[in-house]
């Protein structure tokens, strides 16, 4: 039997915090095992854990296929979010949202409990790392608690969060059979990693293959039928683990090359060429490479993140994976050499970094996203700032920056849209860490002197390079 879910909203205004929506879920009468469970997803009732990047792109892609939705993320600001249009989405999926909240089939809620209605459940929740750079499991062992906790015959369970190889088995897999529900009979499980490009609509979520490694076969069929809906084909892998470490490799691949594409700017630099010219012709080799270009550092949830969960089990084991250390060591020291590189460009045009008034220009992780986890040009503005140096930002995406305790604002030195405040021309230098393609950067020819980091901006009356 499919557990009823049924969703009374507000009849004024969409649902907030202080006026949260009615959610009303019935478990079903009797448990079936998986074998006599629901055959298709087209009308199941599917519970995603954790509304981020991940989660809520996939929550849409499975409404669009017919499937009912239970989005379930703990904090109400993010709820708040996703209901009045605000969250990062594509505009294909910010349409298809504002039609799924309007209607009946999408539900979203706080509670935790809502997972009993559930046929399938995609855990998506972030993974994170501390200050260390050590895996930070706490969201994650709290989402797996509370799927096993909730956990039913007939449901299957999928983990699509970024995580250590044998995750899947540890947080699922051993638990449920603390309870006594046997894998592949009355519960399935499978590992089935995000490959999610915020803000590029060229690698839609659609579009991009998924890799599947079940518990068993049974387990594997499953979750193959549940996903088929969000992506444009699956790859079969014979195991969580092995699909655990396929997107470990994806992302510490990234990792490397993009270390080595600073290292080969900074050679560049050194023997007066421009690296993207060197790349691009080195791109023209039809096999054998594949382009990464420098920048102002790497940030968000993927590159510089993940890769720890590949290399702090390793290094616990006596096993470390030293190529892929020293490129995270580059990465990490990344914005410290713009930082570096800042002062040198200052003292070569007669300035002292202390009493410098620097502009930096996007500070977000990547281009058309609002997103700062783990931007190079946080780090960037508190060594300069740290140093004396009075600092501004502008990037038309983040209005405020929260930097240490403390909140900053954004200001835009374009004076046809605002006629206070410093001009380009009043900067003793301009940091381009991110631009975002659909804004007008006009302004930055007006500039004194321009750090491009992004190797691509045109600006400025003089130019260099990191």
């Amino acid at each position: 039997m499919t557990p009823e879910l049924t969703v009374q909203r507000a009849p004024a205004e969409a649902p907030t915090a202080e006026t949260p929506e009615t959610l009303v879920v019935e478990a079903p009468a009797t448990e079936a095992p998986v074998s006599e469970a629901q055959s298709t997803t087209e009308h199941a009732v599917v519970a995603v854990v954790g509304l981020g990047y991940v989660g809520l792109p996939t929550a849409i892609a499975m409404r669009n296929a017919g499937c009912r939705i239970i989005g379930i993320d703990t904090s109400a600001s993010r709820l708040d979010t996703i209901r009045a249009g605000g969250a990062e989405l594509l505009e294909s999926e910010h349409e298809a949202l504002r039609e799924h909240l309007a209607g009946d089939g999408f539900a979203l809620t706080d509670r935790i409990d809502a997972l009993d209605a559930a046929d399938l459940i995609l855990i998506c929740v972030p993974t994170p790392v501390d200050e260390h750079h050590l895996p930070d499991l706490e969201i994650l062992k709290g989402a797996c608690a509370a799927v096993v906790a909730h956990a039913r015959q007939g449901q299957t369970l999928v983990l699509t969060s970024t995580t250590y190889v044998g995750s899947t088995r540890e947080l699922l897999v051993q638990p449920l059979a603390e309870r006594g529900l046997k894998i592949g009979e009355d519960v399935c499980v499978a590992f089935a990693p995000e490959r999610i490009d915020p803000g590029v609509a060229g690698h839609e979520q659609l579009q991009t293959p998924r890799v599947i490694g079940g518990v068993t076969e049974t387990c594997f069929r499953r979750a193959a039928e549940l996903l088929r809906h969000t992506c444009k084909h699956l790859h079969r892998v014979s195991s969580p683990e092995a699909a655990e470490m396929v997107k470990l490799y994806e992302n510490t691949f990234r990792a490397v090359n993009i270390a080595l594409a600073f290292e080969i700017a900074e050679a560049c630099r050194t023997h007066g060429l421009e690296p993207i010219e060197v790349t691009e012709g080195a791109a023209s080799k039809p096999y054998g490479f594949m382009a990464h270009f420098p920048s102002a550092g790497v940030g968000g949830h993927c590159i510089a993140v993940d890769p720890h969960y590949l290399l702090h089990p390793l290094r616990e084991r006596g096993r470390p994976a030293r190529v892929s250390e020293e490129a995270l060591r580059k990465l990490a020291g990344r914005p410290r050499h713009v930082a570096w590189r800042a002062h040198e460009v200052l003292v070569e045009l007669g300035r002292r970094l202390a009493e410098a008034r620097i502009l930096v220009v996007g500070v977000s992780y990547k281009s058309s996203v609002a997103d700062t986890r783990e931007a190079p040009a946080v780090e960037i503005i508190t060594r300069l700032r740290a140093e004396g140096a009075h600092v501004d930002y502008h990037d038309p995406l983040v209005g405020e920056l929260a930097l240490g305790g403390e909140l900053l604002h954004g200001v835009d030195p374009d004076p046809r849209r605002d006629g206070g405040g410093f001009g380009p021309e009043d900067y003793d230098l301009t940091i381009i860490a991110t631009v975002h393609p659909e804004h007008d950067y006009g302004w930055l020819s007006r500039c004194e002197a321009v750090l491009d980091c992004t190797y691509r901006t045109p600006g400025g009356r003089q130019r260099f390079l990191p």
